[in-house]
């Protein structure tokens, strides 16, 4: 049998995946925060129901297991008396995922900078404190990117999603990307083309929708549509959790570190990006498969 790593934090635990009982067509959207987790999320729900207008509930009806918040024992429960199809959300890298022959795993990524400076956005717009130490309001020395940086893959530092931890959830999805059932995903390549990423997640699901319906399901998933119906698409929307459900989609462009970072900043990043990843592999995490263009 294979053995996941621990990956316990003050937010997440991945032990709390051993009560779930996984089904052969269940749909796991894993990917480190901000990467494209909510939009590959409405994705699925919208391919599966075939209803531009379905009511997704994410936290819900498609819950992040991981999470501290909610008592596992209620959502194994409420997972367990599901009837239709299932899809769970997970920020645990592959390599702490129980790992199904059967059920499909979708690996989202996103530029490890883009990711992060989506990420400072975040975190003033949800009540945990204790995000505080690693992203200062105030923050004229850069202690954010140098934690950033610094931070590790695992325990305390994980749930800050430093750089260690993306670039984790990168190689060991990466190490298991010759499965059937595992695909990697990349926020640019949706941006470029969303119906083009429908189409591929549609035939890794295995459902199919007329030309019309799909053309419906692509329009509901647009940024700007799930922005103006936030409180329908963001995670736990309406509820009051976030301080503004519309900032959970903050802007959906990429790139807004360009101007934000110094050059040793940047020759830091550069530094630990090239020992730890080949030049191919880098590129596609940054850019996705149209890097090229």
């Amino acid at each position: 049998m294979r053995q996941r790593k621990l990956y316990l934090g003050p937010l997440t635990d991945n032990r709390r995946w051993d009560k779930v009982r996984i089904r052969p067509d269940d749909v796991f959207v894993v990917t480190p925060p901000k990467c494209g987790t909510t939009w590959v999320q409405t994705i699925v729900a919208l391919l599966l129901s075939g209803d531009p207008e379905v009511e997704t509930e994410l936290s819900v009806k498609m819950p992040w297991v991981d999470i501290r918040i909610r008592e596992m024992d209620e959502v194994a429960a409420r997972l367990e008396a599901m009837t239709h199809r299932r899809s769970m959300k997970s920020h645990t890298p592959m390599d702490g995922l129980p790992l199904d022959d059967k059920a499909h795993y979708l690996c989202v990524f996103r530029h490890p900078l883009d990711a992060h400076f989506s990420y400072r956005k975040h975190v003033r717009n949800i009540p945990m404190s204790w995000f505080d130490g690693w992203y200062p309001e105030d923050d004229p020395d850069g202690v954010t990117f140098r934690r950033f940086l610094d931070g590790g893959a695992e325990g305390f530092d994980a749930d800050a999603m430093p750089l260690a931890h993306i670039l984790r959830h990168y190689t060991a999805a990466i190490a298991l990307a010759d499965r059937p059932n595992v695909t990697l995903l990349h926020y640019a390549d949706m941006t470029h083309d969303l119906p083009a990423t429908f189409e591929k997640i549609a035939a890794l699901l295995g459902v199919s929708h007329p030309p019309e319906v799909m053309t419906q399901l692509v329009a509901a998933a647009r940024f700007d549509n799930m922005k103006s119906k936030a409180d329908r698409y963001a995670p736990s929307g309406g509820k009051g959790f976030m301080k503004s459900d519309s900032d959970f989609f903050h802007s959906g462009s990429s790139q807004k570190w360009l101007d934000s970072l110094t050059t040793d900043e940047l020759a830091a990043y550069d530094a630990i990006m090239n020992a730890a990843l080949p030049p191919e592999q880098r590129t596609w995490l940054e850019y996705g498969s149209a890097a090229g263009a």
